[in-house]
């Protein structure tokens, strides 16, 4: 069973005294077993990311950090709890209503992209504004401008083209496209070396400012968790054991 610790105290960037603001994220009671084993894999009382908010989630291999972004952005259902994003409980929606719900209202960076080759930086980017409201006339001007400002001066040039780090900045653009609530990041700098991790983070971080995303980010480089708001820790079950035995 895993448990989420704070590592340092919360910086703000934000107004916190609105206190009518809907969060970004909502976790309550959150636990995930899977089918061999009746313990929990993950288990979490409360998190909640405001608007706006970076937070960095860190922890060991088998903590449950792919879990819980698989189960935050609805591809897995959880054993119990809930999940709120912007308000709505992503899995009390089914089918073609969840999907749609994800596409406008979850951005997500992968640590290997998932960009459709064969296709061009600007269409990877319509690809996600399909899910938007969005006017559809307007996708391929949004798509450029995200590009643009994210370093991508050849939209038109197929993404297969682009350097790993142009790539990275081509699934930054398609994470932010339709404007989420929320953009959850795996891993992001994990294939690029240090320049262009902190090129690729750099642009992250700065573009979830500019349209006031939260960002749930989980790395394993313990070099970049100063630059977040609120660093979360997943202990894995052998840290759990071992800090009941320094406890005891």
């Amino acid at each position: 069973m895993t448990h989420l610790t704070h590592r340092r105290p919360m910086t703000i960037r934000f107004d916190v005294q609105n206190t009518e603001t809907t969060p970004a994220l909502r976790i309550s009671s959150l636990a995930h077993r899977y089918a061999s084993s009746g313990t929990p894999a993950l288990q979490i009382d409360a998190l909640t990311l405001d608007p706006g908010e970076q937070v960095v989630l860190t922890g060991s291999s088998g903590s449950g950090k792919s879990t819980l972004l698989h189960l935050v952005a609805g591809l897995m259902d959880p054993s119990s709890g809930t999940i709120e994003i912007a308000g709505e409980d992503i899995h009390k929606l089914n089918g073609h209503a969840r999907d749609r719900f994800r596409g406008r209202s979850v951005g997500m960076v992968f640590q290997t992209h998932h960009l459709l080759t064969g296709f061009s930086a600007e269409e990877n980017v319509m690809a996600a504004l399909m899910f938007s409201d969005i006017p559809r006339g307007s996708h391929r001007e949004r798509a450029r401008t995200l590009l643009e400002s994210l370093g991508i001066p050849t939209p038109a040039q197929r993404v297969e083209r682009l350097s790993i780090g142009q790539q990275q900045r081509v699934a930054i653009a398609r994470a932010l496209a339709c404007d989420p609530a929320l953009v959850l990041a795996d891993e992001p700098t994990a294939s690029l070396d240090p320049d262009n991790a902190q090129v690729a983070l750099d642009l992250l971080q700065d573009a979830c400012r500019s349209s006031n995303a939260a960002l749930l980010c989980v790395t394993h480089d313990q070099r970049f968790v100063d630059r977040f708001d609120r660093h979360e820790h997943l202990a894995s079950p052998l840290e759990q054991l071992q800090g009941a035995l320094e406890g005891a």
